[in-house]
């Protein structure tokens, strides 16, 4: 049995809630009620209290137990805490971060970039010892060590510079989607170029799924020398305009106080209108 990284619930043909069922729900004996409620409060992004505190104890789930020992209902409650921007469950995924469910690390890595969490910083660069040399796969298993990919790219969009030295050497890993978490971070820590084009030569790559992985790292951390090769880059017309559309807003924040618009901002604009 292989449990999949990117497990999220599609909520098809399910049953229709509404926040007070939700919240009923996650205390319901029936866990596969529970595993839908926390999905849902995250899907909907429930942002009251209740909805908070309800998923925060999700954390600590015991009954939700696969054969191979995952927590199911801790990734939903983790992954929808991450959409609920409420700093108050940075301590619970930082707890998670020390999970003995690879998914679980994963959903709260992902979490604590969301929520743009300073405080973990110290919790995910562990995740980093042993640094390439022990990101390897697990043995029986479809993944590695750690979740680098995605811890790489939280300490990337929290501003974690102390990081550098430890994420520079993952430019140089194996597997593909490692080198682009850390090309991405290391774009975002240090401004320097020549990290977005890393990323831009990967638009080369095969691989669909890797195509449509950068394109939306690029667009996520604003490389504005990327626009013609996003708009270029041979994936769906949807994958380029959300990426461009970050390039955009990165572009306007930097140039908010700038009348008329900038050339580069025209730029992007007029390459989304090409791709409507």
């Amino acid at each position: 049995m292989i449990e999949p990284s990117t497990e999220e619930f599609s909520g098809e043909n399910a049953p229709p809630l509404t926040t007070e069922q939700a919240l009923a729900n996650l205390q319901s004996p029936d866990i596969s009620l529970r595993y839908y409620a926390a999905w849902w409060l995250g899907k909907f992004r429930v942002k009251s209290s209740e909805a908070v505190d309800a998923l925060i104890a999700a954390l600590e789930d015991e009954d939700d137990r696969t054969e191979l020992g995952g927590y199911p209902l801790r990734r939903n409650a983790a992954r929808a805490l991450g959409k609920l921007g409420n700093a108050k469950a940075v301590p619970g995924l930082i707890q998670c971060l020390e999970c003995s469910d690879f998914y679980v690390r994963e959903a709260a890595a992902q979490s604590l970039e969301m929520l743009r969490a300073d405080s973990a910083v110290s919790a995910l660069v562990q995740l980093l010892d042993g640094g390439v040399a022990a990101a390897v796969q697990v043995p029986g298993r479809p993944h590695l060590t750690q979740p680098y990919e995605a811890v790489i790219k939280a300490l990337g969009a929290i501003g974690a510079t102390e990081a550098i030295p430890l994420i520079q050497p993952f430019l140089e890993h194996p597997v593909p989607r490692v080198q682009c978490a850390a090309a991405r971070a290391m774009y975002q820590l240090t401004q320097d170029p020549m990290y977005g084009e890393q990323l831009v030569k990967i638009l080369d790559n095969s691989t669909l799924q890797l195509r449509r992985v950068v394109v939306g790292d690029l667009g996520a951390i604003g490389y504005m020398g990327s626009s013609d090769a996003i708009a270029n880059a041979t994936v769906e017309n949807s994958f380029k305009l959300f990426a461009l559309k970050g390039l955009l807003e990165h572009q306007l924040k930097q140039e908010f106080d700038a009348s008329p618009l900038c050339d580069n901002a025209i730029k992007v604009m007029n390459l989304m209108d090409s791709l409507l």
